[in-house]
């Protein structure tokens, strides 16, 4: 790739990630770019009339988003070309009946949302974003938040009070220590219901507290992503896992070009991180029910049209891989140690962690060829267990011819991650040929 491709893609990427805080705001952004290309939004709830060549998406739960544009041809003789990544990542979420008052702090109760790295989220600059229901003129109105602005922190304990904590690791426990502090209550009340309404006001939105019905709320850290090192090659932002491939799933299908003889898309999931077991996951009929419809629209009109579209259909499930750790190399297998800036990354697993097996490596390996791309490969050591994606799920939901990938970085599930920005645009050039 050259060094133009990589800086446009690697900021762009940083910019979707920063307009993203949490997965309402992912999908937002996205629906963003898309209405920008030329794609039009559909309602599940209603009749679809579809045309050859027309770009469409569908969102599900304020989380989850499918965007298509239809083939020329046919579903049923050409099947799906599908990118599937999730909009989720592992963070700090508050309880129902967050306030809570401790020795003189004024601070909110959190859950513990995936596999946090909880000491990466001690002594943060933390803000609220996510979404708010109110009342209005007597139905539930949904709006996106973002204080933008340091609300919270949890204080990290002093190492005069902890002195064993670099010989024997820190230990947090997740109720009594992860719990952020929001202000002193000599200095007043800050009621969250109300900071919320006051929130919804700078959009233009009136609410009384009363009228809040409910939210869904993460906690985030306000610093910006960035580039790093002696040549600007690494990234360092939050949610690389997995806002990185959504956005390359994304830009490669709004990459310009003419019509497509194959119907394309991507689906971007929520609540991968805690199992996809959601109206709006993996595990939902989300995806199956999209492609019926798609297919019903779009196809002959035989009855079996939607099994041999699927079975003429491959799914790239693209998610973020294990680079190898400099520090910690003994944790990796010794003949599969993806390097940052390597390219991307086939991941396999022979217990079905990942879908990968060697017809759709095959298949991946070929498009990296045309795009003129290496790629490299990832199996977990035999003595450890294996972590998991999208991939299984989908491919054991429709049956569908499945790889699993993803662009290598570390520091996974921290509060902020790496990877490389030559990757970016490696992986978008790949994903793009998968489409074209």
């Amino acid at each position: 790739m050259s060094p133009t491709d990589t800086d446009k893609q690697a900021g762009d990427l940083l910019q979707y990630i920063d307009a993203s805080p949490t997965p309402y705001h992912a999908v937002r952004e996205t629906a963003r770019r898309l209405t920008d290309a030329g794609y039009r939004a559909l309602d599940e709830r209603e009749s679809w009339s579809l045309k050859p060549g027309e770009k469409v998406f569908v969102v599900r739960g304020d989380t989850s988003i499918a965007a298509f544009q239809l083939g020329t041809k046919p579903v049923d003789a050409t099947g799906f070309r599908l990118v599937g990544s999730h909009t989720d990542s592992p963070n700090l979420r508050l309880k129902p009946n967050a306030p809570v008052n401790r020795h003189g702090y004024q601070q909110l109760g959190v859950e513990i949302y995936g596999g946090v790295l909880l000491h990466t989220w001690t002594d943060r600059d933390l803000s609220l974003a996510g979404r708010v229901v109110v009342l209005k003129n007597g139905r539930p109105e949904h709006h996106l938040v973002d204080f933008r602005r340091p609300l919270l922190r949890v204080p990290n304990l002093a190492i005069h009070l902890n002195r064993a904590v670099n010989s024997e690791g820190l230990k947090l426990n997740p109720q009594e220590h992860m719990v952020p502090v929001l202000g002193l209550e000599s200095a007043g009340p800050a009621e969250l219901r109300a900071l919320l309404v006051e929130e919804l006001a700078k959009q233009g939105v009136t609410a009384a507290v009363d009228d809040l019905l409910g939210y869904d709320l993460c906690l985030y850290d306000v610093q910006p992503s960035t580039r790093s090192g002696l040549h600007g090659e690494f990234l360092h932002a939050p949610r690389l896992d997995n806002l990185a491939s959504c956005h390359t799933g994304l830009t490669a299908l709004l990459s310009p070009g003419g019509p497509r003889e194959a119907t394309c898309g991507v689906v971007l999931y929520d609540h991968e991180e805690c199992g996809s077991r959601s109206a709006q996951g993996a595990a939902s009929p989300f995806l199956k029910d999209l492609l019926e419809r798609i297919v019903q629209a779009h196809a002959d009109g035989k009855a079996d049209a939607f099994h041999r579209a699927i079975r003429r259909s491959f799914m790239v499930s693209a998610d973020m891989a294990h680079a190898v750790h400099p520090n910690y190399p003994s944790m990796h297998e010794p003949k599969h140690q993806p390097q940052l800036g390597g390219g991307p990354v086939i991941k396999s697993n022979v217990n079905q962690s990942y879908a990968t097996d060697g017809e759709s490596w095959a298949h991946f390996a070929a498009l990296c060829k045309e795009a003129g791309v290496t790629p490299q490969h990832f199996v977990t050591r035999t003595d450890l267990g294996c972590g998991s994606t999208i991939g299984p799920i989908t491919a054991g939901q429709l049956g569908i011819r499945t790889v699993d990938v993803g662009n290598p970085m570390l520091s996974m599930h921290s509060i902020r991650e790496m990877a490389a920005a030559s990757d970016v645009a490696r992986m978008v050039a790949v994903l793009t040929r998968f489409f074209a």
